[in-house]
């Protein structure tokens, strides 16, 4: 799903420094990236880990064609040693990682990228292209479920981002425990439910709203939502109950003071007969909003610019470093940000009631286990081999799970420190 060639999605400085290295003969160094965030966006307390299984099908097509090289070459980016090695590049390392649908904290090592220096540095604006965008829409995604408190949230946000970002933005979304998408692209490609009936375009096609209503239950049957405040909200939930009859799926409202219509078209619906009709709510929701209508008749909610933006906060903050060059552990010591060196391994530490407590990163070195702890490290990609993916039905049960897991404040909507600690012990 993307316009250009996967290997030319890179910053041009990727193919500088491969060109360099392999002229100086360090090319080949055996060398460790990591996936990190040095802290969490402006009153988040957790993220959520996403897109590692769109990056394994990239990573497999990640391929520098002729035409790519050629213009590479004309455009004198790179020599003509880095065009040939660019001509055979494939990926050899192995990359490991928290799981998908895993929550991750300032200093979690989310992903680790082992092999060359040269093969590894040319994924370094892939890899952060794809978890910067789908963490931070499954985090914000994740907050609106947890507001939402069990009441379904349909994904349609694809008119407001990239054609490509839709797609995967609906999956994260997914991901996070939305109930469907009205992206059909996400649906072929991801199995995630679509849904969607009409727009006010369609009311306002025909001569009145009782006729737009007509067509569209003649045309899908009584199962089906209409869109009730083109003109007069009363009035058209009245039209839409005269012609679909009292058993008609839902209506929708898109406008106005949705804490009061909400409690008006209830009360207007059962005054009619229609008591199981449903009341869709949508525009411009994010998790404050439906926090707000917590308390409404509302059953199930629209959300769109707030997710394919990442509710504020349009990416995670991830950073690709290198930490280890030929088993030593290589520091940054910048102001502001610095890193710790060495490979990681990490676990989250929990109570005997399931309550996580703490997060433990060792730096070359495997923390001490104890009961209740758990690795929060996998395989993707072992020898440039792509491992089956995990079922993204089984991700999002994970973070269900993950959630469940965190101290009660962690799931708060107002800023706060993030939901447990992050203890990093360097290597001595």
């Amino acid at each position: 799903m993307t316009a250009y060639p996967s290997a030319l999605l890179t910053d041009q400085y990727e193919l500088t420094m491969v060109s360099a290295a392999l002229k100086d003969g360090t090319a080949d160094r055996r060398c460790v990236f990591e996936v990190f965030a040095r802290r969490l966006p402006s009153g988040r307390r957790y993220g959520v880990v996403a897109g590692p299984g769109r990056l394994a099908e990239l990573i497999r097509d990640f391929r520098f064609a002729e035409a790519e090289v050629e213009f590479l070459r004309r455009a004198g980016i790179v020599d003509e040693t880095t065009a040939r090695w660019l001509a055979d590049y494939r990926f050899t390392g192995d990359i490991d990682g928290y799981a998908e649908g895993e929550l991750f904290f300032p200093g979690s090592p989310i992903l680790t990228v082992s092999g060359t220096f040269a093969e590894c540095v040319v994924l370094e604006t892939l890899l952060l292209s794809v978890l910067n965008h789908d963490c931070a829409v499954a985090a914000a995604a994740a907050r609106m479920v947890t507001a939402a408190r069990g009441r379904p949230i349909i994904e349609m946000g694809s008119r407001r981002t990239h054609e490509a970002a839709a797609v995967a933005a609906a999956r994260a979304a997914y991901l996070a425990g939305f109930a469907s998408t009205s992206n059909l692209a996400a649906g072929a490609k991801y199995g995630i439910p679509t849904t969607g009936t009409s727009a006010h375009a369609f009311t306002l096609l025909h001569d009145d709203e009782s006729a737009a209503f007509a067509s569209q239950v003649a045309a899908l049957g009584k199962n089906t939502t209409l869109l009730v405040d083109t003109y007069d909200i009363a009035q058209g939930i009245r039209n839409a109950i005269a012609v679909a009859g009292p058993d008609l799926r839902a209506v929708r409202i898109d406008s106005g003071d949705l804490s009061v219509l909400a409690g008006h078209s209830r009360e207007l619906l059962d005054s009619l007969g229609a008591t199981e009709t449903k009341i869709i709510v949508s525009g411009d929701m994010d998790e404050y909003s439906i926090a707000t209508l917590a308390a409404e008749p509302v059953d199930m909610y629209g959300a769109g610019t707030a997710v394919v933006a990442g509710s504020g906060a349009p990416t995670a903050g991830l950073v690709y470093k290198l930490v280890e060059v030929e088993g030593r552990p290589v520091v940054k010591r910048s102001e502001n940000k610095a890193t710790v060196g060495g490979r990681k391994t990490a676990v989250r530490r929990h109570k005997p009631t399931g309550t996580a407590t703490e997060e433990i990163v060792v730096s070359q070195g495997v923390p001490d286990h104890r009961p209740n702890d758990r690795l929060l490290q996998r395989s993707y990609v072992v020898g440039g081999e792509i491992l089956d993916p995990v079922p993204l039905a089984e991700s999002r049960e994970h973070l269900r799970q993950c959630l469940i897991s965190i101290p009660w404040e962690g799931l708060k909507l107002s800023a706060g420190d993030p939901a447990i600690p992050v203890t990093i012990v360097p290597t001595t």
